[in-house]
């Protein structure tokens, strides 16, 4: 589905339901959903949004699934989530207390879902919601609970730092830490 202009405005501020369940290998956590997301329904389903294409390039999936196939990472025990659940246009329009009051959200998910690891898709969105500002991409020192915490790049097209391939060993890297767990 292509959303339209009104679509899209009717989707701001919406939420969209997780990808979850217990016993995950990995629960992947994006910032919020944009509006392209909450008019869908479907995580990272913007068109541009090199998710998808990570999470294949990088192992976790044996081809790669579209945006409303995101139920089936279930079987492969992968999950989605958000730091904060409210869909806006651009992550700036989310608050440093949205940030946090999402974190602590975040934990107490983590905390009942137990994973065995925490992806989290986006520095800068790690570092405000868990106080840790000089955190680096890759394995994090502190863990929730038994969960072992990682910050990986936003697959955002927006975000130039990283080309594709560039997330997608990231998510390699990830990807091969937790078939060790």
């Amino acid at each position: 589905m292509r959303p339209n202009a009104a679509q899209l405005a009717l989707a701001q501020d919406t939420t969209i339901p997780d990808v979850s369940g217990p016993d995950l290998r990995v629960l992947f956590c994006g910032i919020n959903p944009g509006l392209w997301s909450g008019a869908t329904g479907h995580h990272f389903d913007r068109p541009g949004n090199r998710f998808w294409p990570a999470l294949h390039r990088s192992g976790f999936t044996p081809r790669q699934f579209r945006p409303d196939e995101q139920t089936d990472l279930l079987a492969l025990g992968l999950g989605i989530t958000n730091v904060v659940a409210r869909t806006t246009a651009k992550a700036d329009e989310l608050t440093a207390d949205e940030y946090r009051a999402g974190g602590r959200a975040l934990a107490e998910r983590v905390a009942l879902l137990r994973p065995r690891a925490l992806a989290i898709l986006g520095i800068g969105a790690y570092r405000t919601a868990f106080g840790r500002p000089r955190a680096r991409v890759g394995p994090q020192p502190e863990g929730l609970g038994d969960t072992q915490v990682w910050v990986l790049p936003n697959p955002s097209g927006l975000n130039a730092h990283y080309t594709l391939d560039g997330i997608a060993d990231e998510f390699r890297r990830l990807r091969e830490a937790t078939s060790q767990i």
